[in-house]
C-alpha cells in the first residue's frame, strides 16, 4: 500500500513544521491579553508568546482607583483572565522581564533575562505609562502614583494611617481616588490646573456638574490652581503641598495623577513611526508590516474623532485586539477601517460617568433629565450631527447613545431636548435598522 502524494503546505500555516509561527505579544494588559484570546476563537493554531514587566499574572486596572481603596475589603486583584486561560489556550507567558531590543531584521526580540524570542508577528500592547510629576519635594516619601498593583497595595497601606491627602490632578484616576478617600473620611484636597475637571475628555457643562459634585461629598476642589512645590518633615515624609498660588495644604499624602504617556521607548528605538504613541493604520499595523500595535500605546485614524488619536480605555483596547486579531489572520478580506464606537466610564463614589462617543469643547450640548436629581445625560452635537453622549447614573442612556451613535442615526438637539422623545425606543429602531 503506498501513501498518498503529499500536498505542499501553505507557508503561512502555523501547523507547517518548516515555517512555525511565533507571534509575541509585548505588554499583559487588557489589550495584550484580550488579543490572545480573540486570535484562538479565530483559529490560529501557532505559538503565542506573551511579555509582562510585572511578576503578577495579568489584572484589571479600572478597581486600583476605586473598589480597592475600600476600607472594609481586604485589597485583592481581579484578574483579566484565570491562570487556566492561559493553559487552555497553550501560552508562553513570561512573566517579570521585559523586552529591551527589537531586531526587525532578524525578527527577534532580546529579553532583561538574556534570552531572545523569534517572532513572525510583533504585537506592541506596551500601553502607558505615569505622567511623572517634577516640582521640588517631589522625590519625598509619602508620595504616590496609581498606575500598578504594587502602587495600589502601597497607597491602600498609608490610608489607614493619614488624615489629610492631597490628590494633584482632577482627572478620572484622580477623582475616584478622592472619592474613596472621602468615604473612608479622610480630608481630600484636589488641585487642579485647568478650570474644570476632567476638561480633556469631557464638555464643560458636565465637568462644572462634577466639580459641585465632588464639593457636596466634601471634597476641596480648587480649580486653576496647581502644585508649585511639596515641604517634608524631618524624616523626610511630605507635609505640605504649595500649590501655583501659595496657598499651602497640609498633606500626609499624596496622590498624583496628572495623566499618562504612551509607552512608546521599543517602538523608538527600532524605528518605527512614533507621534503621540506609535503609529499605525486602521489595521493596527506599523510602518512594519511584521509589526503591530495596540491600546493606550497606538496612534491610530479615529473616525469617530475625525482625526488621529490615542484613547486610553477598556472599550478601546479590547476593540482593538479583536480587530488586531483579525488583521493578522487577514480572516477579513485584507482588512477594514477600525470604526467602533469609543466609550468609557468612571465610577466616582456614587457618581456613575458613563460615555459615548468623542466630544469636543465647543460642541452644542442638550441636557436631557435632571442634573439636580444627579441622574441625566449631556448630548453632544457638531455642526447638527450627535457626537457624544455622557450619562450620569443613566445606564439607559448610555446603552441607546452607543446603539445610536453606532449606526449612524441622525438625531435633532430638538429630539433630544425633548423629554417625549422615547431615546430608547429610537435606539433599538436604530439597531434593527427600522
Amino acid at each position: 500500500m503506498t501513501a498518498a502524494p503529499s500536498t505542499p503546505q501553505d507557508p503561512q500555516d502555523p501547523q507547517d513544521p518548516q515555517h512555525p509561527q511565533n507571534i509575541v505579544i509585548v505588554g499583559n494588559g487588557q489589550a495584550g491579553i484580550q488579543l490572545v484570546d480573540s486570535l484562538r476563537k479565530e483559529g490560529y493554531a501557532g505559538t503565542i508568546t506573551v511579555i509582562g514587566e510585572e511578576t503578577h499574572f495579568p489584572y484589571q486596572r479600572p478597581p486600583l482607583s476605586k473598589d480597592f481603596m475600600a476600607a472594609d475589603k481586604e485589597p485583592k486583584p481581579l484578574p483579566l483572565r484565570a491562570e487556566k486561560f492561559f493553559t487552555d489556550n497553550d501560552v508562553d507567558s513570561r512573566l517579570g522581564v521585559r523586552v529591551t531590543a527589537i531586531d526587525r531584521a532578524g525578527h527577534t526580540v532580546s529579553l532583561s533575562d538574556g534570552s531572545r524570542v523569534g517572532y513572525t508577528t510583533l504585537v506592541l500592547a506596551t500601553g502607558a505609562a505615569n505622567r511623572e510629576l517634577n516640582v521640588p519635594g517631589s522625590g519625598l516619601e509619602g508620595i504616590y502614583g496609581l498606575r500598578t498593583l504594587a502602587d495600589a497595595e502601597a497607597v491602600h497601606a498609608r490610608l489607614d494611617t493619614v488624615r489629610s491627602v492631597v490628590v494633584i490632578g482632577a482627572g478620572f484616576i484622580g477623582l475616584e481616588f478622592a472619592a474613596a478617600a472621602r468615604k473612608r473620611g479622610l480630608d481630600v484636597t484636589v488641585l487642579e490646573y485647568a478650570d474644570r475637571p476632567m476638561a480633556r475628555a469631557l464638555s464643560p457643562v458636565m465637568g462644572n456638574w462634577f466639580a459641585r459634585a465632588h464639593r457636596a461629598m466634601g471634597v476641596d476642589l480648587r480649580l486653576g490652581e496647581g502644585i508649585a512645590s511639596f515641604t517634608g518633615d524631618d524624616s523626610g515624609h511630605v507635609a505640605a503641598a504649595v500649590s501655583t498660588t501659595g496657598d499651602t495644604y497640609p498633606a500626609d499624602m499624596v496622590l498624583v495623577g496628572i495623566g499618562v504617556i504612551p509607552r512608546t521607548e521599543l517602538a523608538e528605538q527600532t524605528g518605527l513611526a512614533v507621534a503621540n504613541g506609535i503609529t499605525v493604520d486602521s489595521a493596527m499595523r506599523t510602518d512594519d508590516e511584521d509589526i503591530y500595535a495596540l491600546g493606550d500605546c497606538a496612534n491610530y485614524p479615529s473616525h469617530h474623532a475625525e482625526a488621529r488619536t490615542r484613547l486610553e480605555s477598556v472599550q478601546n483596547a479590547t476593540d482593538q485586539a479583536r480587530h488586531t486579531a483579525k488583521s493578522i489572520l487577514d480572516t477579513h478580506d485584507g482588512g477594514r477601517d477600525y470604526t467602533e464606537l469609543p466609550w468609557f466610564w468612571s465610577t466616582q463614589g456614587d457618581l456613575r460617568l458613563q460615555i459615548a462617543g468623542i466630544a469636543h469643547p465647543e460642541d452644542e450640548t442638550v441636557l436631557r433629565g435632571n442634573p439636580d436629581d444627579g441622574k441625566f445625560s449631556v448630548f453632544c452635537f457638531r455642526s447638527g450631527r450627535l457626537v457624544a453622549v455622557e450619562s450620569v447614573n443613566q445606564p439607559a442612556d448610555h446603552m441607546a447613545a452607543r446603539r445610536v451613535l453606532s449606526q449612524g442615526r441622525t438625531l435633532t438637539p430638538e429630539q433630544a431636548a425633548d423629554p417625549e422623545f422615547d431615546f430608547k425606543t429610537y435606539s433599538k429602531a436604530a439597531a434593527a435598522g427600522v
